[in-house]
């Protein structure tokens, strides 16, 4: 008859060698990836579908955003530029296909910021600064055919869908999907990008915008100047939602290089430059 031991069990025999907070880091990471992936493809999904949008739909969004966006300026002068930079504008556009329902207005605003800007429903910035800083009516087209080129390709609704798709679905993971604090977010995200767009959409509009300036003066001089201002004080490429200035001015000079440049570039109206009473 076999004798049997009853050996006792080890201690710690149900119990994993293996930290747990070993696990929970990779839970954490396996669920960060998941969500990365379903905004992406949100994402994806929004940048595709935006487009589609009627003009009429995006003059109705953009008067949920109007408070936030800068006041045009009223003076009689002002009123004069708005004129001329609306003229200049429309004969920037000719010969482009004009989506259905497009409705441009270009507005100077009086403001010392070296900027311009595109928003939904084919609305245009342009500050006095920007104005200021430019030497010919070549270099200020480039940067209002810029900003016309966001509005054609439909940049503004592209970035706002983005950017109200991905609120969305943060709003509802987070549990904020049915509170006041969603129609918060979604309306700061909506008014962050309406000119947040990507170094693909900018090259794309420097490209539309160098074709417009052919068309219009048979050469593009001053294109390159308001790269030229921002040219060294930018950051990094990788880090920025523009292309480098220098890389810009290589792609107008390279476009100026292999078409044919006639005639001189036109000097700017002498109003432009005038003071407002009481400056």
């Amino acid at each position: 008859m076999a004798d049997y031991e009853n050996r006792p069990v080890p201690e710690g025999i149900n119990y994993s060698r293996e930290n747990p907070l070993k696990e929970f880091l990779l839970l954490c990471v396996a669920l960060a990836g998941a969500l990365a992936v379903l905004l992406f493809s949100l994402s994806l999904a929004a940048q595709k579908l935006a487009p589609l949008i009627p003009f009429s739909v995006e003059n109705r969004l953009v008067e949920q955003f109007s408070s936030s966006l800068p006041a045009p300026a009223e003076s009689e002068r002002a009123q004069k530029i708005d004129a001329y930079l609306s003229e200049l504008a429309e004969s920037l556009l000719s010969g482009q296909k004009l989506p259905e329902g497009f409705n441009l207005q270009v507005a100077y605003v009086d403001s010392p910021m070296t900027n311009a800007f595109a928003t939904l429903g084919g609305r245009v910035f342009i500050m006095k600064g920007l104005i200021q800083e430019m030497g010919s009516e070549n270099a200020l087209s480039m940067v209002l055919a810029h900003e016309l080129a966001h509005i054609l390709n439909r940049d503004p609704i592209v970035a706002m869908g983005r950017g109200v798709t991905v609120s969305l679905a943060l709003a509802s993971l987070t549990g904020l999907g049915n509170s006041g604090a969603a129609d918060w977010l979604i309306q700061q995200m909506g008014v962050a990008t309406l000119s947040g767009f990507t170094r693909e959409q900018e090259r794309d509009a420097d490209a539309m915008a160098l074709k417009m300036l052919q068309a219009r003066y048979g050469n593009v001089q001053g294109a390159d100047q308001i790269f030229t201002l921002f040219e060294g004080g930018e950051p990094p490429e990788l880090f920025s939602t523009h292309p480098l200035s220098s890389k810009r001015i290589s792609a107008v000079r390279e476009f100026a290089a292999t078409h044919p440049q006639a005639g001189n570039a036109v000097p700017l109206p002498a109003f432009l430059h005038e003071q407002e009473a009481g400056e």
